[in-house]
């Protein structure tokens, strides 16, 4: 690993094993992007990257040389006006309402490690030599904005981050209308885009196209990162797939609103923007303010798209998730939701939690309806107080009784929300976001708190902290249940209504800080209706989130194979739910609601007292191999097989980090008559190292399974018979072990 300046040509080189990255400094003091991909030797100068010709109808920088126009050069922050046409990164309207900008090289600054982001989650550090960070500053003489661009590269994997700060030192105000975390100008077009898309109920699905003339985008206008559109991209060549070819892919660890886009230019250069959406964004700058935008993660490879999600899995896992809970297996658990809803007494839960303390869980979650006049979702949100009816010994005395039956216990909250109907709204009727003079719109009946203003968090925080103090809780669901409507703080004057949606955020993560530091044994669990917030940034807080309100094993499918594209199974929540399930009414059987949510981090959203002995018995068998495997499944390295998004099978695996350990997931979407026989073709094994199948006992070498494949065939290859009970929504979990008497 290293970055190496050459004054002489006055290039960058930033490289590790994997990647290279190299900028120049170009004749008129703006940066210039040479390269990025595989590791290069490095060499005092790289300028031949650097392409310019006279072209028709261009603007010259300089009169004297018609070669260099930024329209034709590939550039690292690039500017709007000033013969660039593309998008630019960043925008800077002065007082006389001139947008233009000349952000000149000033100095560079390279150090070990890497800097925290002043209230922002943002990958990090822990030992010295993981990674190297250059900060490089630019200025623009005329409104005095210092800009300083940061780099890290990390010394394992193809992995680089971006981030930008800006500095008014100027005498006048200045406001930024945009402000990218990244820009990345690459030579050529010829990418497959893919993207995670979808909506409530079926987030994370993959959508691809090729890159073409224009531009096309993803992100939010919503206030959260959206179930619509995950923020995170895809580039791959067109013959990569998950075992081979070129991929990048990009992060941005945000929480809000964003945008990632790509434009292609005429003659097929690409360039690539992650950042803050600019439609809904404005920073005032005063003389002395400064501003941060998110970091936007970049991963590099050349060994396809599974490789390119390892290492986000291990990155995120790793360094960017923190606290107690980073490396630790996730507790078995069972939420009342959907057992309940909203009827229940605390003798109800108690029988609830008994039973699941037979079959062997670990950890019992009260959702919804424990406070305030809580009896649906019209009335509640914003009192955190035990309502006593229900739960006559408060939260305090409920936790102290799950605890005597040997559980953990934990909680549901939606401390961002509040309703008409609460004494907290009675006290404080200013303090939700709302336009003077319009309408105020209700998603579930209920209206956004301006987490913009710190007396809002604030009290938001003596109420979550004294419950947290009071009670014995091992556990918090944060909860998100609606986009942001009318954004207008009563608490920012009129110049400053642009930054609202973005101090909301902030406030967001300014409470999670205080929580999680102040409770570091408590597990989060970040929730937005499901996946409206499953991103990056809620993961430096909340090592998990709920992934989708949608339990049906079928369609978790897909939503956990789009997500794996960038997130760790360890961060995955998935659970067991009823039959028929609850958002898509279909009946799938208990063995594959199990196999699905074993690959995330697993619990039961049912009643289990309804069920007969035969499933109670099934469901402990299940609890004891998640139990056993958990580790492996939540930690180890993961592959994605076959696409439910490409047939009627889907697969994935777990390896172990030692290779002496491997889970296979099987699943077949809907059942087959006189079919093929079928092989699958494994990934991440030891060649060398015999195998024994669990289930079938049978011991195959890992080049076997991996070249030849695991047989997977059935008696769907023939006549179904009565006997064999194969349906739809079948799945297996295949376990494949080699101990010292097998591994040779």
């Amino acid at each position: 690993m290293g970055i190496v300046y050459h004054e002489s040509s006055r290039t960058f080189h930033l490289y590790n094993d994997t990647i290279s990255y190299v900028m120049v400094i170009l004749k008129n003091s703006h940066l210039g992007q040479l390269y990025y991909g595989k590791r290069i030797r490095d060499r005092e100068d790289f300028s031949y990257f650097l392409e310019t010709s006279p072209r028709p109808m261009t603007a010259r920088v300089f009169e004297d040389d018609d070669t260099f126009s930024l329209e034709h050069i590939r550039q690292e922050y690039p500017v709007f006006g000033t013969t660039d046409f593309r998008q630019p990164a960043v925008e800077v309207c002065q007082e006389n309402g001139s947008r233009l900008s000349d952000f000149r090289y000033q100095s560079c600054r390279i150090e070990g490690g890497k800097p925290k982001l002043p209230g922002l989650p943002a990958t990090y550090t822990e030992n010295e030599g993981e990674a190297e960070t250059l900060t490089i500053t630019l200025k623009d003489p005329l409104t005095g904005v210092r800009v300083e661009l940061f780099y890290t590269i990390f010394a394992e994997g193809g992995v680089l981050t971006r981030s930008v700060g800006f500095r008014n030192e100027g005498g006048e105000t200045v406001r930024l209308t945009r402000a990218m975390s990244l820009s990345l100008d690459l030579p050529d077009r010829d990418y497959v885009w893919q993207q995670l898309s979808g909506c409530w109920a079926r987030e994370c699905h993959i959508h691809s196209r090729r890159l073409e003339p224009g531009i096309q985008a993803v992100g939010s206008m919503r206030g959260n990162s959206s179930h619509e559109h995950n923020p995170f991209l895809v580039l791959r060549r067109p013959h990569a797939d998950e075992r081979q070819g070129e991929v990048i892919g990009l992060s941005l660890i945000y929480s809000g609103n964003f945008r990632i886009q790509a434009e292609v230019d005429a003659h097929d250069t690409l360039r690539i923007m992650a950042g803050i959406d600019p439609e809904t964004f404005t920073w005032k700058l005063e003389a002395g303010e400064s501003f941060q935008t998110p970091e936007a993660v970049l991963v590099y490879t050349d060994k396809g798209m599974n490789h390119m999600s390892q290492t986000f899995h291990k990155l995120y896992q790793r360094r960017l998730a923190r606290g107690y809970w980073r490396d630790r297996t996730r507790p078995i658990l069972n939420n009342n939701w959907e057992a309940t809803y909203f009827d229940f007494t605390e003798e109800r839960l108690l029988e609830l939690a008994a039973k699941a303390k037979e079959c062997g869980v670990e950890l019992f979650v009260l959702d919804d309806g424990w406070f305030g006049r809580r009896s649906s979702d019209h009335a509640g949100l914003g009192d955190w107080q035990a309502n006593l009816e229900r739960l006559p010994n408060g939260i305090t005395g409920l936790a102290e009784r799950m605890e005597e039956l040997g559980l953990k216990f934990g909680l549901w909250f939606e401390p961002e929300m509040v309703n008409k109907d609460s004494d907290f709204y009675r006290q404080h009727p200013d303090w939700i976001l709302a336009a003077p003079g319009r309408s105020q719109s209700q998603g579930r009946h209920q209206c956004v708190l301006d987490f913009s203003r710190q007396e809002v968090v604030e009290a938001v925080y003596e109420q979550m902290a004294k419950i947290l103090k009071e009670a014995k809780l091992s556990y918090i669901k944060w909860d998100m249940n609606r986009s942001i409507t009318e954004c207008f703080s009563k608490g920012w004057p009129a110049d400053r209504q642009g930054e609202v949606y973005h101090r909301y955020i902030l406030g967001v993560y300014a409470l999670y800080e205080r929580l999680t530091s102040e409770f570091p044994h408590v597990l989060f669990e970040s929730c937005a209706s499901g996946g409206g917030r499953f991103d990056p940034g809620m993961l430096y807080y909340a090592p998990q989130g709920w992934l989708s309100d949608d339990s049906d094993a079928v369609e978790r499918l897909k939503i956990q194979y789009g997500a794996s594209m960038c997130y760790p199974v360890s961060s995955m929540g998935a659970h067991v739910s009823v039959t028929p399930n609850h958002q898509v009414y279909r009946n799938t059987p208990l063995h594959t609601r199990a196999n699905v949510a074993c690959f995330g981090t697993f619990g039961y959203e049912l009643d289990l007292n309804k069920l007969s002995k035969e499933e109670t018995r099934e469901v402990k068998d299940q609890i004891a191999f998640m139990k056993k495997y958990r580790h492996i499944l939540q930690f180890g390295t993961f592959y994605r097989l076959n696409s439910p998004f490409e047939g009627n099978e889907a697969a994935w695996m777990a390896v172990s980090e030692d290779k002496k350990t491997a889970i296979v997931g099987w699943y077949r979407i809907l059942n087959d008559v006189n079919g093929r026989y079928m092989r699958l073709r494994l990934e991440g094994l030891c060649p060398e190292y015999a195998y024994r199948n669990r289930n079938s006992g049978l011991i195959h070498y890992g080049d076997e399974l991996m070249y030849a494949g695991l047989i997977t065939t059935d008696d769907t290859a023939g006549q179904v018979s009565e006997e064999a009970h194969s349906t739809d929504f079948e799945s297996r979990i295949y376990v494949l072990e080699a101990d010292g008497s097998t591994a040779k």
